[in-house]
Parts: structure tokens; sequence; C-alpha cells
């Protein structure tokens, strides 16, 4: 063999070494959101199991107190049973969402439940007493007093829609942090919140008019749906001047795998083990999720404290951006140091350097638009 055959032969293995390593190297990320969302979704939906779930027997003499007892001794710390005085009561206390279901005693068992708080407490309850019931050789009344929209028999339309959301939430920070990431920081900051806007709208549209998930108080969920949308992409766009190509998988973290799984959607708290449970208290899922409920299904009820919630992460996400808008100014600070130190070498170096600035540029850009594609492709 000739020794230029040698060397094109040489480097032909050499750049396809480069170029696998290029490829292990970015599939390390798809590896981490498989390891990620399994363990977080086997994690929290993988074996629900109740635990404190709060019900009431309702009544006030003796036989309500000792079935009350009877059932925490023999639940397992499943359930937590109290009496209350009257059905009235009860009723109050699941428009409230302090129970999940109240059990009337007697010849004819009913049991009250609120399914447009959370059907798979609701079922949960009704398996436990039905048992309660057939040791009293008499059938269970099952009263839903709160009943979902006619569109979400499930009353997890709400859930989906969270998920609709979030994913054209968290694909566009990649999007503006990366493809964008030549402008300006107050640029990009107007961008995501008109993106939340748009976002925010598509939600409006699938829970009304297409989908049908809520028949009325469309307004408030769709004021949810934007303040939720907006703290993403805050977040989102502050953390991709220090995450870089890893933030489609910061996001995910935050937004898919640890979001989804503590917002109350599918199972509440007291299905859940301690760390998702925990979750639901202050993340912005459960805000968005809770809040919407509390505004479709119980005239507003604690709306103002998931408000909070949602306006919470969008603060904390304005706060990110205006730490990524410093640091950026610094490292063009030193950028323009660097180049001005650079302007004094001769033609033929600034003629090198040039060439090297336009290959990173490239580079740069190049990585932009893959971690774009990567992220809208998740």
């Amino acid at each position: 063999m000739s020794s230029h055959a040698a060397d094109a032969a040489h480097g032909a293995g050499t750049g396809d070494a480069a170029a696998l390593r290029h490829v292990l190297g970015h599939l390390v990320t798809p590896l981490l959101m498989c390891i990620g969302m399994g363990l977080a979704y086997l994690g929290a939906f993988g074996s629900p199991q109740p635990h404190d779930m709060r019900v009431d027997v309702v009544g006030s003499g003796p036989g309500a107190q000792v079935l009350a007892q009877h059932l925490n001794d023999t639940g397992d710390g499943a359930l937590d049973v109290r009496t209350v005085p009257s059905e009235a009561a009860a009723r109050q206390q699941l428009t409230d969402r302090e129970i999940v279901a109240a059990f009337l005693p007697g010849d004819r068992p009913e049991l009250l439940v609120a399914s447009a708080s959370s059907d798979t407490d609701a079922t949960v309850a009704e398996g436990v007493f039905t048992k309660v019931a057939a040791a009293q050789d008499a059938p269970l009344t099952v009263t839903d007093i709160v009943r979902t929209a006619s569109g979400d028999p499930t009353g997890q339309g709400v859930f989906f829609l969270l998920v609709a959301i979030s994913i054209g939430s968290y694909a566009s920070v990649a999007v503006i942090g990366g493809v964008g990431g030549v402008l300006p920081m107050r640029l990009r900051a107007l961008l995501g919140l008109g993106m939340s806007l748009v976002v925010s709208l598509v939600g409006l549209a699938f829970a009304g008019p297409v989908f049908h998930l809520v028949d009325h108080g469309l307004t408030g969920v769709w004021g949810l749906a934007w303040i939720y949308s907006a703290g993403i992409l805050l977040v989102g766009i502050g953390l991709h001047t220090f995450l870089k190509r890893w933030t489609t998988l910061g996001v995910m973290a935050l937004f898919v795998m640890l979001n989804f799984t503590s917002s109350g959607g599918l199972f509440r708290p007291d299905l859940q083990n301690g760390f998702f449970g925990s979750l639901h208290a202050f993340w912005n899922g459960a805000g968005f999720v809770e809040g919407a409920r509390g505004v479709v299904y119980f005239g507003g009820d604690q709306v103002g404290r998931h408000v909070g919630t949602l306006v919470g992460w969008a603060l904390a996400g304005a706060v990110l951006v205006a730490a990524a808008g410093v640091v950026e100014a610094r490292r063009r600070a030193v950028g323009a140091a660097v180049a001005g130190a650079g302007a004094a070498v001769g033609a033929a170096g600034a003629v090198g350097a040039a060439g090297a600035a336009g290959a990173r540029s490239e580079e740069a850009r190049a990585e932009a638009e893959e971690e774009a594609e990567e992220a809208v492709g998740v």
C-alpha cells in the first residue's frame, strides 16, 4: 500500500472513531432519560397502596365510634377513620376536600364520595366499605356528591391536559434557549412568555370546545395553564445558560419525571409513597391539577394556595433568567477582552483565529439545533 493510501485509511479510521465517540456521548442523554422515567413512573405508579386515607363514619353514638376504631385497628395504617356527627358535616368535609369518603352505617349503608377530587381514591374507598357492608349482610349504596364533567368521566382529563401543556412548554425551552441563544436574554424571556400564552390557548381549546373536559370555569383553567406554562419556560430558559446541552434532561427531570408523578392527576398522595406524596405539596404540576379541580368542581376551594404555588415557580424562573443574563453579560465581557488582545497578532494569525472562531460558531449552531430536535422528538 502506498504511503498516500495508508494516510487516507488512517484518516478515515480516525474520523470514524471520532464520530463514534460523538454519537456514544450523545446516547448518554436518552439512557439517562430511560432510567429516570422508569424510576419515576414505576416508583410513583407501580404499586399504589392507601396510607392514612381520611374517611369519616357518620354518627356520634358508640356504634359509630367502635366501627371507626375497628377500621383503624384492622387497616394497618391504610385508613385514618374518624367520626362526624351528621351527614351534612360529612358532605361539607367532602366538598372541602378534607376527606375521601364518608360512610353512613345502618340497615341501608351508604357511602358518600366526591369522584371529582380523585376517582381512584373514591374507588379504593368503595372497595373498603363494600366489604364492611357485606359483613353486615347489606348492599352498599354509593352516592357521588361531586361528579366530573360529562367529557371527563374518570376525572383524569385534567392530568392529560397537564401533559400536553408541559410538553409544549419544555420543548419550547430547547428551541428558545438553543437555536435562539444568539438573542439577548431579555428577548428570549419575552419569547418564553409569548409562547406560554400560545401553549395555554391550545390547552384552553383542548379543555373546552375540542374535548369538553370541563363544563364551566374554563377561564380559570386557562389562567392556571398560562401561569404554569410560563413557569416552565422561564425556569428552562434560565437553566439553559448553565446546563447547555443537558437542559433537555434537566427540564424533563423537573417537569416530567418529578412533575407528572406528583401532580395527583392519577393517584393522590394517600396512594403514593412518601417521596412523591411530599412533592405534591409544592410542585407546579400539583398546583395546576388541584387548582383546576378547585375552579371547576369545588367552588374555588383552595385555589388561592395553588395559584401561589404556580406564581412561586414563575418567580423562581424570573430569578433564574435574571441570573443567567448576568452570567452571559460577564461571558461577553471576557470574550470582548480576549478578542481585543487577539487583535494585536499579525494578519495571518488573525485570519486563522477568525477561521477557528467560525468553526466554533458553526459547531455551536449545530449543537443547538441538535438539542432542539432532541427535545421536540422526546
